[in-house]
C-alpha cells in the first residue's frame, strides 16, 4: 500500500485507472476505468464476498441502479475476491446470503493492486476498508470517504453528494449547502450575494 506519508489521494486528483475482470451478468468480461469517461462514476470498495455487512450495500446498489443511470453515472464495486467467488456469491441467493443477480460490474482485485492504488487496502486485514470514490466524466475524483468494516454506506446519501457535484459543476457560480437536495436553493460564493441564502433560511 502506498505510504499516507508519501501522498494519499485527493479530492481534484485523476482516479487511477483501473483494468481488471469483473462479472458482469454473470459473464467475465474487462473492465476498465477509461471506459467510462463521458460518464460520473461511483466507485466502491468492500472486503470481502460472503460477508455480513457488504450484501446489505450491495444489493441496495443494484436496487438503485436506476437512479444512479437516471444521473449519467455508473456504479462499480470492488474487492480482493476472486471472480470466481463473485460469480459463485451472485449465483447465491439473497435469503441464502447472497447477492443474487446485479446491475454493475462486481470487480475482482485478486492481485490488490487496485485497493492499493485508491489507497484503501487494509495490509494487516489483508482487504479493502469500505472506501468510495464519486469520479466525474473527466475521471477526476470529486468525493471520497472511507468507512472502517463494522459499518455499511448510506446510498441515499450517496445519490445526494453525486447530484450536488454534478450541480455545482454544471452551475460554476453556485455552492451547496449543508444537506442540499436538486430543488432546494443553493449560494452565491460571495460575501455580500451569500446574504441572500441566509436571509432566506
Amino acid at each position: 500500500m502506498t505510504n499516507p506519508a508519501e501522498g494519499c489521494l485527493r479530492v481534484g486528483q485523476q482516479a487511477p485507472d483501473l483494468t481488471a475482470t469483473a462479472v458482469v451478468d454473470q459473464e467475465f468480461q474487462t473492465v476498465r476505468l477509461s471506459d467510462y469517461r463521458g460518464k460520473y462514476v461511483v466507485l466502491f470498495f468492500y472486503p470481502l464476498d460472503f460477508t455480513f455487512v457488504c450484501p446489505t450495500e450491495i444489493t441496495s446498489f443494484s436496487d438503485r441502479h436506476q437512479e444512479f443511470k437516471d444521473t449519467n453515472a455508473e456504479v462499480l464495486g470492488v474487492s480482493v475476491d476472486s471472480e470466481f467467488s463473485h460469480l459463485a456469491w451472485i449465483q447465491t441467493d439473497r435469503k441464502s446470503g447472497g447477492v443474487g443477480d446485479l446491475n454493475y460490474p462486481l470487480v475482482s482485485d485478486i492481485t490488490k493492486q487496485i485497493s492499493s492504488s485508491y489507497n484503501v487496502l487494509d495490509p494487516e486485514a489483508g482487504v479493502a476498508l469500505r472506501g468510495l470514490f464519486i469520479i466525474d466524466k473527466d475521471g477526476v475524483i470529486q468525493h471520497s470517504t472511507i468507512n472502517n468494516l463494522a459499518f455499511g454506506r448510506n446510498v441515499d446519501e450517496v445519490l445526494r453528494t453525486l447530484k450536488a457535484v454534478q450541480y455545482v459543476q454544471a452551475n460554476p457560480d453556485e455552492v451547496c449547502p449543508e444537506g442540499w437536495s436538486p430543488g432546494e436553493k443553493t449560494m452565491n460564493p460571495d460575501p455580500v450575494k451569500s446574504k441572500v441564502y441566509f436571509a432566506s433560511v
